[in-house]
């Protein structure tokens, strides 16, 4: 029986299965562009050329993301992981729907499409990003480089996340984004750059990492190399503690050396307490997925703080 393309229904369908599957509506990576242009200093702030580099930067960084989560969803249906880790047992907080792949909304062959057409507009887009920015230093298109192709080969391809890399890629390249347009923009990194770019990088892994912890027995199975599949449930709630350190350790060795004023650590105070709650809940009562999505609300959160803290530091000091 022919499939109706033309039905409205099933285009709709079509649509949001693809929106799943490219995590759009997950857009916290996405604040970077906010983080940044609150911190460039007044001239640079309505030039035509920072908005058309921040346009073109984000859409690229969305288009990558996209890439990114599309190949790990065809990674994961292909080992069988994702068919292990989203059970009815993790409930509401475990959308199947969130997986178009292994609901059967997609088929593998429109997803691989998808993925590299992705790749394409990513590439693109960072490449028209660097052509119209006032700045390209030689190792800020090398960067750019590295962090688009160390993404999309975060489960595809070499798998770097399967072989013992996902957390050095989760807290290098996310922290990235950051870092690139500020450059770009500037031709410099700051110490306050240079600080966001670590905090920003650690709030993503502080998602992840919950993430991998409920999902320890499917990785395990598969044989993915993480932090969570090589440790004991000691050794791991360790290191999300001290992963969560993170944020207030850097924040304090930031005003340490002068990159930043203190009063920074009172505005980023309500995200440091949270930390706090997220291990609760993560480690002391054992539920991985509501520290997961708490960890999702703080970084929307720092990502506020950071901005306001920004437009004070630079622009009213």
């Amino acid at each position: 029986m022919a499939v109706d393309t033309t039905n409205p229904v099933r285009r709709s369908g079509r649509f949001n299965a693809y929106v799943k599957l490219g995590k759009f509506a997950f857009f916290d990576y996405d604040l970077c562009v906010l983080i940044v242009w609150c911190a460039l200093p007044g001239p640079l702030l309505w030039e035509a050329s920072t908005g058309a580099t921040l346009l073109f930067f984000l859409i690229g960084q969305v288009a990558i993301f996209a890439a990114t989560v599309t190949f790990d969803d065809l990674t994961g249906l292909r080992d069988g992981s994702d068919a292990e880790n989203y059970t009815p047992e993790t409930g509401q907080l475990r959308d199947l729907a969130r997986k178009p792949l292994l609901s059967g909304a997609l088929t593998v062959r429109q997803a691989q499409v998808f993925g590299w057409g992705s790749v394409l507009v990513g590439a693109a887009c960072w490449a028209a990003a660097a052509a119209v920015a006032p700045h390209k230093p030689g190792w800020l298109l090398v960067l750019l480089l590295v962090v688009a192709a160390s993404a999309v080969q975060y489960s595809y391809g070499l798998k770097l996340s399967y072989r013992g890399g996902q957390e050095v890629l989760m807290i290098g390249t996310t922290g990235m984004v950051v870092l690139m347009p500020y450059a770009l923009l500037t031709g410099e990194v700051t110490g306050l750059i240079g600080w966001e770019t670590i905090l920003f990088g650690a709030w993503a892994l502080q998602v992840a990492a919950y993430s991998n912890m409920n999902d320890l027995e499917g990785d395990r199975k598969v044989g993915r190399v993480n932090v969570a599949t090589m440790t004991s449930a000691a050794g791991y709630h360790a290191f999300l503690v001290a992963v969560a350190s993170i944020g207030l350790v850097s924040t304090v060795v930031a005003i340490a050396v002068d990159a930043v004023p203190v009063w920074f650590l009172l505005l980023l105070a309500p995200v440091f307490v949270l930390r706090g709650a997220q291990l609760r809940a993560g480690v002391v009562r054992g539920n991985p997925l509501a520290a997961r999505m708490l960890g999702i609300q703080i970084h929307r959160l720092g990502a506020v703080l950071l901005c306001v803290g920004n437009l004070l530091y630079v622009h009213a000091s």
